[in-house]
């Protein structure tokens, strides 16, 4: 029977796309392609994270305070390989957390909000034992 393998791609709307590209880039590394986003390799998450690297899909009860001080109804999750540099970079870059950083079992996490007001989840999966 057919199903949803993945998610293909995460597109959403900006007031200055260019700004938005340009801080994502300096703020985050994102490489900007020929058509204006990204491509992230799977494989290439693979190769870092063997067993950790995944996609998580998760609906959240509405009045969750989740995403605050966000206002949008979604939030973003980035995988990064380097939490530490990562935060690092994004101190160089004046960009506020959002909160403090939190280590679970699955993964170590920071949060910042874009320049269009969307909050950022990073994440370093941590690689599950056996």
């Amino acid at each position: 029977m057919a199903k949803v393998i993945g998610l293909g791609g995460l597109f959403f709307l900006c007031k200055d796309v260019d700004a938005t590209r340009a801080w994502y880039t300096r703020v985050l590394g994102i490489s900007i392609d020929d058509y204006g986003g990204s491509s992230f390799n799977h494989a290439a998450a693979g190769e870092v994270f063997p067993k950790g690297a995944q996609t998580i899909w998760a609906p959240f009860k509405g009045e969750s305070d989740y995403f605050k001080p966000s206002t949008s109804d979604f939030m973003m999750n980035l995988m990064v390989d380097d939490m530490p540099g990562m935060l690092e970079r994004i101190k160089a870059e004046g960009v506020e957390l959002e909160g403090e950083p939190m280590n679970e079992s699955y993964g170590h996490f920071a949060w910042i909000m874009d320049p269009d007001g969307r909050k950022v989840e990073l994440w370093q999966p941590i690689e599950p034992a056996g």
